[in-house]
C-alpha cells in the first residue's frame, strides 16, 4: 500500500532530480503560473498535459485554490506518487498520442482556459504533436493559452544563438551544482524499480505506453509550426533563461 508520506518522499525526490536538469525549474513555476493568474480568472480551468507526479499542478492549486485543474499523464506510476500525495488534484490516465483524450478530462462542456506543461511534450514526435495541439484547440475557449515550460533548441533557424543558449544553460548548471549534482533521471527510475512497494505500479507501466525513447521535439520550431497548423494566433517566449523557455500560445 503506498502511502501519502512514502509518495511524498518519492516526489520529493523526483523534484531533485528534475532540478539536476533545471537549476532555476522552480523560476520557471513561478513565471508559469504568474501567467495563468495574470488571465485574471480566480477560478481558472487548468489541464496539466504530462503532469507526472503532479508538482506543477500542486503549486497553481495553491496559488489558485479556486482553479480546476485537471492532470493528465499515462504514466500509471508517476500517477499512483501524484493520487497518494496530492488527494486534493484530479489525475486523468491518458495518453496524449492518442486521439479523443480530451473526452476523458471530465470538463462537462466546460471551456479551458489554459493548458500547461513542463519538460513533458518533447517526449511526443512532430506528428503526434501536431495531433495533440489540434484536439487541444477543441477545448481551449478563445483567447485561452498553452503554456509550455520545457528546453527548446533553435539550432534549424539560428546555430549560433542556440549553441550561447545552451552554454548559458550548462554554465548556469555548472555555477548553481559544481560536482554535486542530483541523482539523474535512470537513476530515480532505477531506485523506483527496487522498491517492492512500487512493484505493481511499476509493472502497469510496461502496457500503458508510458516509455520515453528520447526527445522527438526538442526544437522550438516543432511546437510553433504546430500550434499555428492547430489554429494558436499569437505565439512566443513569455519567460527564458538559455535554451529553458516558457512558450505561451493563444487561441485564435
Amino acid at each position: 500500500m503506498l502511502t501519502h508520506e512514502a509518495a511524498t518522499k518519492w516526489i520529493e525526490r523526483w523534484d531533485r532530480q528534475q532540478e539536476g536538469y533545471l537549476p532555476d525549474r522552480e523560476e520557471r513555476f513561478t513565471a508559469l503560473i504568474d501567467a495563468v493568474q495574470a488571465l485574471g480568472r480566480p477560478d481558472p480551468v487548468v489541464v496539466d498535459l504530462g503532469c507526472g507526479p503532479g508538482s506543477l499542478s500542486a503549486r497553481l492549486l495553491e496559488r489558485l485554490p479556486e482553479a480546476t485543474v485537471v492532470s493528465v499523464d499515462a504514466d500509471p506510476l508517476l500517477l499512483g506518487l501524484g493520487r497518494a500525495a496530492y488527494p486534493q488534484l484530479t489525475f486523468v490516465s491518458a495518453d496524449l498520442r492518442t486521439s479523443g483524450w480530451t473526452g476523458l478530462l471530465g470538463l462537462d462542456g466546460r471551456p479551458v482556459d489554459a493548458a500547461v506543461s513542463t519538460t513533458a511534450l518533447h517526449w511526443i514526435s512532430g506528428p503526434e504533436l501536431k495531433g495533440v495541439y489540434a484536439e487541444l484547440a477543441t477545448v481551449l475557449r478563445p483567447g485561452g493559452v498553452l503554456l509550455n515550460g520545457d528546453h527548446m533548441d533553435t539550432e534549424d533557424t539560428t546555430p549560433a544563438l542556440s549553441r550561447l543558449e545552451q552554454e548559458v544553460h550548462r554554465l548556469e548548471t555548472e555555477r548553481v551544482f559544481g560536482a554535486n549534482r542530483p541523482e539523474d533521471w535512470r537513476s530515480w527510475w532505477d531506485a523506483v524499480e527496487a522498491d517492492p512497494d512500487l512493484a505493481a505500479l511499476n509493472a502497469a507501466r510496461t502496457t500503458a505506453g508510458a516509455s520515453h525513447h528520447g526527445s522527438e521535439s526538442h526544437l522550438l520550431s516543432h511546437h510553433v509550426e504546430a500550434l499555428r497548423e492547430a489554429g494558436f494566433t499569437e505565439i512566443g517566449t513569455l519567460w527564458q533563461r538559455g535554451n529553458n523557455r516558457l512558450l505561451c500560445a493563444v487561441r485564435g
